[in-house]
């Protein structure tokens, strides 16, 4: 008797509708009673699915298929992976058995792993899954562990019901005359619930020129760079960049929330990202941690930053190689990772905040008690390859403060206060580049900066001045105008003028 069941399954971040066909045949061709055959491009944890399936329908009180069972997961040609399938593959073997209706399993998905004693465990991926499904002509209902209802719930909103279900005898159960109520999910409510643990940036003292660059690099989306010794602040500063960046659109939310939700980190009271993420790998990260990839790719680390932003504290102490990797992502908003298994495409937009002594020592100065010679110095800072920095729109000087400066310096502005300049100057970017398919300084292309970047006959000669002195790559140059377009927007929006642009050319480190 043959049977069929909607699922899905997670290749990179995308979802891909998958049909369950089971046919129990009622004979035992050539092997044992109750053998179970999965065919369709499954991997080890798929194949390994018969046990635990076989297992939790014996433990919720069912008669496992006498015979020999052929499950097949269409299409043939995709990739399976992991234990959702094993709720799916269960009620498909039900249904083949006549437990419970095949019929009704026509308008029906799910997803769901399955423990031995039938209890349905969570499983990674189930935002886009359900965003996917709600798009399949013909389902109306889907069934998901109780983990993961409420990310499934916001993503498919009013386009598919969803049930939670804790054991396969509740699940079965549903098919049979339904009985559990659909979940609702106020997406309202969850796009404006916000953290009041966050760190603020009135708790930072003094560092006034660091504080602005960040308000720009903020307001611009622009990358930067703190250069400065131990303890000035820097990763202080550094974790307080996402308090002043815009609040998330839904569309930001969704698709931050569907790369968290892939890796399984969204759960139970947190099923969707509401705020802005902040990421702070190691710097002994490997390259495949920090821009994804495996023998089947995930997302990695720039990936999770995506919409918010990626910290990495100590620079130089980075492998070369890892930082290389970071080029293609800081142009392009994306990373393409390629496997003989095929290739999947991650977002990657983020504003790179980096952190680093001034030296192999990290004093900085004699003053201070730096005993590192001019050659070591140099050789630190070549560390960080011309390319890379140029990419970086603002480099500021994190100094060290005086002991009376510490003691007498006032609480700097709330990260609210400066949020609102950066909504602001975000919203004038908005309306002068809408329908351009940017909509930040930092993305701007070479015939928008031609048209939105103008300079007077002063701005002009600055520029020049500062080219032909630190000998500035055409990049660095587009930066420069940039972040002095940011600058004209922070304060309201009009012309460029001389001030802007030398306040710009000034958070350029040519030393590096």
């Amino acid at each position: 008797m043959l049977a069929k069941i909607c699922s899905a399954t997670v290749i990179g971040i995308d979802a891909y509708p998958v049909e369950i066909e089971v046919n129990a045949t009622g004979t035992s061709p050539g092997g044992p009673d109750g053998a179970i055959s999965i065919v369709g491009l499954p991997d080890a944890a798929v194949k390994e699915s018969r046990d635990r399936v076989r297992s939790a329908i014996a433990s919720s009180g069912f008669l496992p298929p006498r015979g020999f069972t052929v499950v097949n997961l269409a299409p043939a040609d995709l990739r399976k992976e992991g234990g959702g399938f094993d709720l799916g593959i269960a009620l498909g073997m039900l249904a083949a058995t006549g437990a419970v209706p095949r019929e009704k399993l026509n308008s029906v998905a799910v997803i769901g792993e399955l423990a031995l004693d039938g209890t349905i465990r969570p499983v990674r991926g189930a935002l886009p899954i359900a965003a996917r499904l709600a798009e399949e002509h013909g389902v109306e209902s889907l069934l998901v562990p109780m983990e993961n209802a409420e990310e499934a719930a916001l993503a498919t909103g009013e386009k598919l019901a969803v049930f939670p279900v804790g054991t396969l005898r509740e699940a079965a159960g549903f098919i049979l005359d339904g009985g559990i109520l659909p979940f609702r999910a106020g997406l309202t409510e969850y796009l404006a619930a916000e953290d009041c643990r966050e760190p603020d940036f009135s708790e930072v003292k003094g560092q006034k020129l660091a504080r602005r660059a960040l308000e720009i690099a903020a307001a611009g989306g622009h990358n930067v760079l703190m250069s400065g010794p131990p303890g000035t602040g820097k990763s202080m500063l550094a974790m307080r960049l996402a308090t002043i960046l815009p609040p998330m659109t839904l569309e930001e939310t969704l698709e931050t929330s569907r790369i968290h939700s892939v890796l399984g980190l969204l759960g139970t009271g947190r099923p969707l990202l509401n705020r802005r993420p902040f990421r702070a790998p190691h710097h002994t990260i490997s390259d495949v941690g920090l821009i994804g990839g495996g023998r089947d790719p995930r997302p990695g680390e720039i990936s999770l930053a995506h919409n918010g932003v990626l910290f990495l504290d100590e620079l130089p102490e980075f492998k070369r190689s890892v930082l290389e990797v970071l080029r293609q992502p800081l142009e392009n908003g994306f990373i393409t990772v390629s496997r003989a298994a095929g290739s999947c495409t991650f977002p990657a937009r983020f504003i790179l905040c980096a952190a680093m002594n001034p030296c192999p020592c990290g004093r900085g100065a004699y003053e201070l008690g730096c005993t590192c010679k001019p050659e070591e110095k140099r050789r630190y800072n070549k560390k960080l390859s011309g390319p890379l920095l140029d990419r970086i729109d603002l480099q500021v000087e994190v100094r060290q403060l005086s002991e009376q400066e510490l003691l007498a310096a006032p609480d700097g502005e709330s990260s609210a206060t400066i949020r609102e300049r950066v909504i602001r100057a975000r919203r004038l970017q908005q309306q002068r580049l809408a329908g351009r398919g940017v909509n930040c300084n930092a993305r701007l292309s070479s015939r928008e900066l031609q048209e939105f970047c103008r300079l007077s006959p002063g701005g002009a000669q600055l520029l020049r001045q500062a080219i032909a002195r630190f000998k500035l790559s055409p990049r660095a140059y587009d930066r420069i105008l940039k972040v002095a377009r940011t600058i004209a927007d922070l304060a309201g929006g009009g012309e460029i003028r001389d001030e802007h642009i030398f306040e710009a050319i000034n958070y350029r480190r040519p030393e590096l």
